[in-house]
């Protein structure tokens, strides 16, 4: 991550204390964080999905990439330090090797979450009771080619889902 750290030298920074919101899930800002120290927690709908520690990664991509409001609410864990990517579309066009170790990352991140859907999968396949319907559920994600996102779900309708 410290290549990204590199490849962002120059760019504004934006200090933020323990409890301060960088982004809110559903927010339309556009903008990308770049961690230098410090780390945050990501919430999705109120729950902690990830802390993260390590500088030079990057908040705010998936709403940029997908064209969709963010996904999560990124809150500042400790005290800690950004780069702030302003034009976030354009600096990603015109910085080819901080897309690809976005690519990278987002790869990595995408593997190790098909590896776990894959096992729960495993898990639950056999189950004949409401458990078994996760094998259904985790079978449609596996496959899913979403060409356009849509908005809401049965159980959230008026809730962005990613």
């Amino acid at each position: 991550m410290q290549s990204v750290l590199s490849l962002c030298q120059g760019l504004p920074e934006q200090a933020f204390r323990q409890g301060d919101v960088l982004i809110t899930e559903g927010g339309t800002d556009k903008l990308i964080y770049v961690l230098i120290e410090g780390g945050v927690d990501i919430y999705k709908r109120d729950i902690l999905v990830s802390s993260q520690f390590e500088p030079g990664a990057i908040y705010g991509e998936l709403a940029i990439l997908l064209n969709v409001p963010h996904t999560a609410t990124v809150k500042a864990a400790t005290n800690c330090r950004t780069y702030v990517v302003d034009d976030a579309n354009e600096f990603l066009r015109s910085h080819p090797d901080l897309s690809f170790q976005l690519a990278s990352l987002l790869a990595r991140k995408l593997n190790s979450i098909t590896t776990y859907l894959a096992d729960l999968k495993r898990q639950f396949e056999d189950r004949d009771d409401h458990l078994g319907m996760v094998d259904e559920v985790l079978e449609s994600l596996l496959h899913e080619q979403v060409e356009e996102l849509e908005p809401g779900s049965a159980r959230y309708p008026d809730e962005t889902v990613n």
